[in-house]
């Protein structure tokens, strides 16, 4: 990414939903399809992959935009509650609050437009997404990663816990990793 960065993050809020599920559907569409088929891309959309509109109402979801055009180039966030991964309909969903002196918090749902990719805002995200939660008292963290982004989480300091294989609705099955730092 260029010295001066081109992006800007914000709290996600209820208007930006239909611009947010309109970015993972073209990111997971794009940048996950050499790591996984397209029935199981069919299959995890808006289940285990997609917008938790949970975490904007927790005002802990965040929008990356341009500056140029508040166009929305990417989004993710952390979450204080047990769910690990998975947009409202997706499998394990868990409401209950963290300890921060005992639990690590849940870095969720990052995406990035396939055309900012490779470009650091994925790291930008991570990375504000991490300060945020260090602001809430949290020390530790904790994801469910789809392949595609093992490599960049990786390269962040994460760590390989398991792998996860989730049932989709069409009969599928996708692998999440668990991942802690």
């Amino acid at each position: 990414m260029p010295s001066a960065c081109p992006y800007r993050i914000r709290v996600a809020t209820p208007a930006d939903v239909p611009a947010l599920r309109s970015l993972i559907e073209q990111s997971v569409r794009s940048l996950q399809k050499h790591d996984y088929t397209p029935a199981q891309i069919e299959g995890a959309l808006d289940h285990a992959l997609g917008l938790d509109t949970q975490l904007i109402e927790d005002r802990t979801y965040f929008v990356a935009e341009l500056l140029d055009s508040s166009d929305i180039a990417g989004c993710g966030g952390w979450s204080y509650r047990r769910t690990l991964f998975g947009s409202d309909h997706g499998p394990g969903r868990e409401a209950a609050f963290l300890d921060p002196n005992t639990d690590a918090a849940k870095i969720r749902a990052i995406f990035v437009h396939p055309e900012h990719a490779r470009r650091g805002l994925g790291t930008l995200i991570l990375e504000y997404c991490e300060q945020q939660a260090r602001f809430a008292h949290f020390t530790h963290f904790e994801m469910g990663s789809t392949l595609t982004g093992v490599p960049l989480y990786k390269l962040r300091g994460y760590t390989l816990r398991e792998t996860i294989n989730v049932p989709l609705p069409n009969g599928e099955v996708l692998s999440i990793v668990r991942m802690m730092k």
